[in-house]
């Protein structure tokens, strides 16, 4: 806090500084009327000058449950620190977090989705209330990125968005390793080959320290989207949580929000359709986490902009993935980040034409003069394994694929960590719940050809679409990430590799497709046709729904019900916020 006293006239009597006209914080600062008001500010150690100057929020959803967030005190200190030397008021408030990886596999994971929608609403709800100036966004864990973003568009104060930063890599065996390795390194175990020593040697050496998942998962994925959108500078996503230079950027963050305010610059004036297709572009090339589908979709809901799940394949199908990660590949954010960042990829894509360099950041600058003023390395200089040039990618088309078909005619979701011309037939086997499926994969009974399919995890059946990186890890942990599939109306992580395929819409719990089938029916993948189908008539499957019970909801009260009869479409964001925009 700004801990400075006010001058004195030469009578003795307080010389308040004027504050400046247009924020919204006068109505709680001044005035005789507001003496109350000023009271409770000044039992916070604040003062004249502080009171005087723009009220900066600095949402802060630390927390000892998560690596992601365990950090994020120190985080939102730079960033305070920030905002008191660029003259503003800086106030510090927190909102939950819900650790992705500790919750996976478990009922516990369907209160991540949920989570998403509290941090928006809570952070929402504390700026509108204390009637504040601006806000520094600060997030760790997968749904901590979104929800800020998404509150950040709904209060559309100026705002800086500020990602806490990603972990090291472990080291186990020579290689290094991520959370991912151990997730997969249960199915290993469960296969027989693997031993209960090594899997508990790679347990004490994946995760080093604090900071966010390490791989291309959903965290860095959105902390990279970030920079595409604008809320966030260029280069801020990619320096590690533990680094001192993460700490800059929090300060410059800090600092940043302050000349926002003064241009009155907001998100409304930063977030266009030609922002979002950026995003999608920077996803697609970078083989991002397909959640960033679902979030991106509520964000473009919420700030009113026209976007389907449709524009993720088309732009996946003009952008070729340059980048390989984990956990298609083996590098991590800090590989990324010591070649120069998330920048290098933007570089890449805005010289070929493919993202809009004249889109507008929170710097108040366009992309391209972003580029310009930052210190990058030269791009031939840069030979890394895992990062090529536009006209020699890992695959021509990005690593999003929009599938559709009798099993999912509102779409469903595909990240190709693997063959790009993948194509797969097999019989179904259909499970209820996440749980059912994970026992009969760890009794070792999936075969080659097998397509598993987990229904009832969606938005509004789960409620909270569960990822399920438990189930996916220990298939491919069994050796099956080539030859067996599957498919949900529920989500994976950022951090599942094979023919796995989520989201599909509209999900059984409401009378999708999924709930007509049944073990044994033939079910066909094809990625280059970007379909997804059962071998059946539309009248079968219209036969078998019209026989079909609808399930009860799993909670009949609380925030998991209250939500889950919020829940839009995943086709749509499965968003709960009423005034946007709604799947037809």
């Amino acid at each position: 806090m700004n801990q400075q006293h006010a001058d004195r006239d030469a009578d003795g009597d307080v010389e308040k500084p004027e504050k400046a006209e247009g924020l919204r914080s006068r109505e709680v600062t001044e005035g005789p009327e507001r003496a109350p008001h000023r009271s409770m500010f000044r039992a916070m150690g604040y003062d004249d000058e502080d009171l005087a100057s723009p009220m900066v929020g600095v949402a802060n959803p630390a927390a000892d449950i998560t690596p992601c967030n365990v950090h994020l005190d120190d985080v939102a200190d730079a960033a305070i620190e920030g905002v008191d030397d660029a003259g503003g008021m800086p106030i510090e408030f927190g909102t939950i977090t819900i650790s992705d990886a500790i919750s996976m596999g478990t009922e516990g994971m369907k209160a991540s989705l949920v989570s998403r929608e509290v941090i928006a609403d809570s952070v929402e709800l504390v700026a509108f209330g204390e009637r504040m100036d601006a806000l520094v966004t600060v997030a760790g864990c997968d749904k901590n990125l979104p929800g800020m973003m998404m509150a950040a568009i709904r209060t559309d104060l100026p705002t800086v968005f500020l990602y806490g930063g990603s972990i090291l890599p472990g080291e186990h065996g020579g290689r290094e390793v991520t959370v991912q390795n151990v997730f997969e390194g249960v199915g290993t175990y469960a296969q027989g080959e693997m031993s209960r020593e090594e899997l508990d040697e790679l347990e004490r050496h994946a995760c080093p320290g604090a900071g966010s998942c390490g791989g291309m998962f959903t965290a860095n994925t959105m902390a990279s989207i970030s920079e595409a959108l604008g809320l966030a500078p260029l280069g801020s996503a990619s320096p590690p949580a533990e680094d001192e230079e993460r700490y800059e950027v929090a300060r410059r963050a800090g600092e940043l929000v302050l000349d926002a305010v003064e241009a009155d610059r907001k998100p409304s004036d930063i977030l266009t359709r030609e922002s979002f297709e950026n995003a999608i572009a920077l996803q697609v090339a970078m083989g991002g986490s397909t959640n960033a589908v679902l979030h991106l979709l509520a964000l473009a809901a919420e700030a009113d902009i026209d976007l389907s799940i449709d524009d993720f394949d088309d732009i996946s199908r003009r952008t070729p993935k340059i980048a390989n990660l984990q956990p298609g590949g083996t590098r991590v954010m800090k590989d990324l980040h010591d070649v120069g960042g998330v920048p290098v990829v933007v570089r890449r894509l805005v010289e070929a034409g493919l993202y809009h360099g004249d889109a507008m950041t929170v710097t108040g600058r366009t992309v391209s003069e972003e580029l310009a003023e930052l210190d990058l390395p030269a791009d031939e200089s840069i030979d890394v394994d895992f990062l090529r040039p536009v006209s020699d990618p890992f695959h021509e088309e990005g690593a999003i694929k929009v599938l559709k078909g009798n099993l999912a005619p509102d779409g469903a979701i595909l990240k190709v960590t693997g063959e790009d011309a993948f194509h797969h037939e097999g019989p179904a086997r259909v499970f209820e719940n996440e749980e059912a499926a994970m026992k009969y994969v760890q009794e070792g009974r999936i075969e080659s050809g097998d397509v598993i399919v987990i229904r009832n995890e969606g938005p509004r059946g789960g409620p909270g679409m569960r990822e399920m990186l438990g189930v996916t890890a220990a298939v491919v942990g069994q050796g099956h990430e080539d030859d067996v599939a599957m498919v949900t109306d529920g989500r994976f992580s950022g951090a599942t590799r094979g023919p796995m395929i989520g989201h599909a819409a509209p999900e059984a719990f409401v009378g999708g497709p999924l709930a007509a089938l049944e073990d044994g029916d033939h079910v066909t993948i094809d990625i280059p046709d970007r379909s997804l189908d059962v071998d059946l008539t539309d009248e079968e499957l219209e036969e078998r729904l019209a026989d079909r019970e609808q399930p009860e909801p799993a909670y009949s009260g609380g925030v998991l019900a209250k939500y889950g009869q919020a829940f839009d479409s995943a086709a749509n964001g499965a968003v709960t916020n009423p005034g946007v925009r709604r799947l037809d």
